[in-house]
């Protein structure tokens, strides 16, 4: 059983930067789909940022292309969200998620508040 645990969130100002990291336990994270979601208060969850294992293509929301990178460390176990130039419509809830096979693996998420 995965398990993935998120932090990194928080408060900050319009243009600001935050990295959030998930780490996942249970499983070698170099086999699965993993991605970043997040959902604004009042809206569906959407994704963020994918990294598939099939390919070397990293998939991007185009609201954040350009200003997050999502990073693999597969020795760490590891997935982040390096997030830059960051607006109030990035705030939200951050889920990051995994997939493997059939099945799929959330974690709790970690807010992030956009405000001056």
């Amino acid at each position: 059983q995965l398990q993935l645990v998120e932090s990194g969130g928080g408060l900050v100002q319009p243009g600001g930067s935050l990295r959030l990291s998930c780490a996942v336990s249970g499983g070698d994270l170099a086999y699965y789909d993993i991605g970043w979601f997040r959902q604004a208060p009042g809206k569906e969850r959407e994704g963020v940022s994918c990294d598939s294992t099939n390919d070397d293509t990293l998939y991007y929301a185009p609201s954040v292309e350009g200003r997050f990178t999502i990073s693999r460390d597969t020795a760490k176990n590891t997935v982040d969200l390096q997030m830059t130039g960051l607006q109030s419509d990035d705030t939200g809830v951050y889920y990051c998620a995994a997939v493997g096979g059939p099945r799929e693996y959330w974690g709790q998420g970690t807010q992030v508040t956009v405000s001056s």
